[in-house]
């Protein structure tokens, strides 16, 4: 039967990776309590940094449905549950890493998947979720800038009596005149039958053979 405080700890292990948006599993062998605390620290308070076993973490990940590969539940662990910004972590565990080289990161689990530490290093190159809002409302706020600066002008302009510019009006386009427009001759000519046609050019055949008197 498994004891009381084995229980509560993986109901404990198994609530934080269910509510963690990132895992983060790290080897601290040769950390001293000093660092660690640091590292804590360094971290801030939406992410928690655990001493863990790993047969007890092995069966918390399976009871909160993250799937852990065994090689990185080997050696002294410790667990960064990230409840924060992922990015921030990463940035945190790796600028630590530089001047701590005793912490090793193993590996982890970011939106479901399985990351590696490159890719944990990749995460932390990235601009953060701050950063990047701070970024929208700077831009926001020089658009906004422009447009009011624009409507400002045009007021002044407007109180000013500065005539507006005038608006180029559209010149008609002339309709297509119908036949009436065509000379009184050419109506005629389309109007003929081909009898009246037929009769005319006989006519001109006659007054060719006549000989001139």
């Amino acid at each position: 039967m498994a004891r009381p405080d084995k229980v509560t700890a993986v109901a404990e292990l198994t609530e934080d990776f269910r509510t963690a948006n990132a895992t983060v599993l790290t080897e601290y062998r040769g950390l001293s309590v000093t660092a660690m605390k640091q590292l804590r620290r360094a971290l801030g308070a939406d992410t928690k940094y655990s001493v863990v076993k790993n047969t007890l973490t092995k069966i918390a990940a399976k009871d909160a449905g993250v799937d852990i590969s065994d090689e990185l539940l080997v050696g002294p662990s410790a667990v960064a549950f990230i409840k924060g910004d992922p990015i921030n972590a990463a940035k945190s565990l790796r600028d630590f890493q530089k001047e701590n080289p005793f912490l090793i990161i193993k590996g982890g689990i970011y939106e479901g998947k399985s990351v590696t530490p490159a890719e944990l290093m990749e995460l932390a190159n990235l601009e953060s979720r701050e950063v990047l809002l701070a970024k929208l409302a700077g831009a926001m706020k020089a658009s906004m800038a422009k447009a009011a600066a624009t409507f400002d002008a045009l007021r002044a302009k407007m109180e000013s009596g500065a005539p507006a510019a005038p608006v180029a009006e559209e010149t008609p386009v002339a309709e297509e005149t119908p036949a009436q427009d065509a000379p009184a001759e050419a109506v005629a000519a389309t109007e003929e039958t081909p009898e009246v046609v037929a009769e005319v050019a006989a006519e001109a055949t006659d007054a060719a053979e006549t000989p001139a008197e």
